[in-house]
């Protein structure tokens, strides 16, 4: 179990150093060698267990809080599964699962709905420290708190987000 742990600590801290648009190398040159790129990639693997400490420096390395570093629980987000899901086929909601929003199909909306939703979901990414930028999946009661503010029922938001191809399947 343990080695399993270090693996998804391991996929973490690579979905984190590739957010921040840095190689093994980069890091380990503007952290003045202080983590080694085959000592972070053998992490990153799961190979080796990162030290709490270390957890901790790398944290303020990459300048996020450290359980961002930590393996995040399904039923929160998923972020692997949604960003690497093909296609854009239309489901029908059943009312009871998450959707996910493709967050860089915001670009080139133009619809007053659609910023407010933007919004919305931004300050969903804050309150998560989710720092991907490009799917976050939206619970239940984030879809109710929306269709409120907007004076809809959640089907009906569920609609509108598929007729401006703001949810992904």
């Amino acid at each position: 179990m343990a080695g399993g742990y270090a693996r998804r600590v391991g996929e973490r801290l690579r979905a984190i150093r590739k957010q921040k648009g840095l190689s093994l190398q980069e890091v380990e040159g503007a952290s003045k060698q202080e983590f080694k790129a085959s000592v972070l990639g053998a992490y990153e693997r799961g190979e080796r267990a990162i030290s709490v400490p270390r957890l901790q420096r790398l944290a303020r390395f990459y300048n996020v809080p450290v359980d961002q570093l930590l393996p995040r629980d399904a039923a929160d987000i998923d972020l692997t599964d949604a960003a690497t899901s093909n296609g854009d086929a239309e489901r029908s909601w059943d009312g009871s699962d998450k959707i996910t929003i493709d967050l860089t199909r915001f670009e080139g909306v133009d619809d007053d709905e659609a910023r407010v939703l933007h919004r919305y979901v931004n300050t969903i990414q804050v309150q998560r420290q989710d720092f991907n930028g490009r799917m976050l999946t939206i619970r239940r009661d984030d879809l109710r708190a929306i269709a409120a503010a907007a004076g809809i029922e959640v089907d009906a938001l569920v609609r509108r987000l598929d007729d401006l191809q703001l949810r992904r399947a």
